[in-house]
This record gives C-alpha cells, structure tokens and sequence, in this order.
C-alpha cells in the first residue's frame, strides 16, 4: 500500500496554502512598488510584459536552483519532459498573463480582482467537467459561490463604478482564469509523473523568455535598474518561484478542488497587505474581515467531509 504524503494532509494543505496566498497577496503591492520603482507607466502594457517576463525567467532560475540542490543533481526536463513543460509554460505563464496585461489596461483593478478569482472555479469545472479526473459536487460548487461571494464583497466598492463589459478588458481577464485553470489541472496531471518543481522552474524559465521578447518587439524596456527596483525584482521572482512551487507539490497530492478552492484567498490577502505595506487604509475595513470569514467557510464547506473516491 502505498505511503499517504504528508502534503496530503489537510492541516499541511492548509498551512501551505496560506503561505502561497500570502505570498501571491503580496505580490499586489509589490508588483506596484516595482511598477514605481521602475519607472513604468500603468498603461505601458509592453514594458509590463517586459517586467513580468525578466521576473518569470529569474523566478524559474530560483525553482531550478532550489530543487537541483535540494535533489542533489541538476534539474534538467528529460526528451519526455521537455513538451510537458511547453504546454503547462503556455498556461501558466504566457496565456495567462499576455491575456492579464492586456486586459488589465482595458478594465478596472477590482472588476480584474472579482473576475481573476474565478480561476477556482474554472480549475474545478476543467478537473470535473474535461478531464474527469474528480466528482463535480453539490457541495464544491455551493463552497465555491460562499467564498466567490467574499471576493466580490470586497470588491463591492469598485464595482459600483461600473459594471459594462469590455471584450478586450473583462474578456480577456477572463480568458486569463481559463489559462489559469488548466495550468492548474495540467500540472496535477504532469506532476504524477514528473517531478513538479522541474516542471516549475523549466515552465517559468521558457515562459518568462516568452514573455520578456514579446514585451520587447512591442518596444517594451525594464526600466530605471538601481538597488531599490532590483531588490523588488529579486522578491516578486522569488514569490513566484517559493508559491508557484510549492502549489505544485500540492496539487501533485490532492485533488485539483481541494487546493484550488484557497485561490480565493490570495485577494484577501492582497488587501490585506495592501493595507499595511501601501497604507491603504480605505480598502481595509469590516468588509475584508466578513470577506476573509466567507473565504474561510467556503473553503472548509468544500474540503469538508473529503472522503467520497474521486473527490
């Protein structure tokens, strides 16, 4: 019989989870202090793309390093590897944030927030729904809509300022949590055989490349570069790396649901630290802490009585 992980455990889901979303929650102040120290314009979406894709590229450096040293020898995608990497790259990376960055400079931050935290949803729908690989449950999808209806609590605010679609906004940020969620399911899948922080590293590494050339051709540059904006450089990299990684191993272990389910709390931990680290007070309030606890049911009522095969 084999050995249950210790990641399969519910308490270790948790605890690594929230480590993830705290890292991914502060990568929202952080991306904006980059922004500011670089010197790059909020509607320069090529720059943007040139940003992302140096961070990326050193973040996939990180995942190597950590892992080669951690296993002892250089991590290196076997022939077999090597397209399993492609495909999870063109998820994970460069769908996912082309459609971001260009759909973020068509539409508002909080409509983006509401819409990208849908991604546990998709996650969910493509496990269940295309690839089988899980049972679709009553109780996942009311779990789902408790912790959706935080997200959108928190956003509340901004929402009233306007609600009108916008293909190559909204649209977009859309099909960005499409991309999202099956990176999600393809790394679970991939992970089985393949050992998820090589697909990581390699996965951030080539998309980065990706990214940062695109950027480019478009007339994108990095920057004003000094100690300041590279310390921030190096700690969104690391992010990514330490959180994307980590989400891996976790997805390696349990089902695509019980983990994707605590994507919702990467907003409410964005605000959060937004509040501290930004001071932005106004955005910190009773409505984050209802959010938080909403957050908090739906995820317990999804992972709730986990037991049934397949779930």
């Amino acid at each position: 019989m084999k050995k249950e992980s210790v990641l399969s455990r519910t308490w270790m889901v948790v605890l690594v989870a929230f480590i993830c979303s705290l890292l991914w929650g502060s990568a929202f102040s952080g991306v904006k202090i980059g922004y500011e120290r670089f010197g790059t314009d909020a509607s320069d979406w090529a720059s943007q793309m040139v940003f992302a894709g140096v961070r990326f590229a050193i973040a996939g450096l990180m995942a190597i390093a950590f892992g080669s040293i951690s296993s002892k020898k250089i991590l290196v995608p076997s022939k077999q590897a090597v397209p399993k990497v492609l495909i999870i790259s063109l998820f994970q990376t460069i769908l996912q944030y082309f459609f971001y960055y260009i759909g973020l400079a068509h539409t508002s931050g909080v409509k983006a927030a509401v819409i990208v935290a849908a991604n546990v949803f998709t996650a969910i729908l493509i496990s269940s729904l295309i690839y089988r690989i899980e049972k679709l449950t009553l109780r996942k999808i009311i779990g789902c809509m408790i912790g959706f209806s935080g997200i959108i609590l928190i956003n509340l605010g901004g929402l009233k300022n306007g609600t009108e679609f916008s293909l190559f906004g909204d649209g977009f940020i859309f099909l960005c949590t499409v991309a999202s969620g099956f990176s999600s399911v393809i790394m679970k899948r991939y992970s089985a055989s393949e050992n998820p922080v090589m697909l990581s590293g390699w996965q951030f590494f080539f998309g980065g490349l990706v990214m940062w050339l695109i950027g480019a051709v478009f007339g994108g540059s990095i920057g004003y570069v000094n100690t300041g904006s590279a310390a921030v450089l190096l700690y969104l990299s690391f992010v990514s790396a330490a959180a994307y990684t980590l989400w891996a191993m976790l997805l390696k272990h349990n089902p695509v649901s019980k983990v994707a389910v605590f994507g919702f709390m990467n907003p409410v931990c964005g605000v959060v630290i937004s509040g501290i680290v930004l001071k932005e007070s106004d955005m910190f309030g009773i409505n984050a802490v209802i959010a938080l606890v909403l957050v908090c049911i739906g995820i317990y009522v999804v992972n709730r009585n986990n037991t049934e095969k397949g779930e």
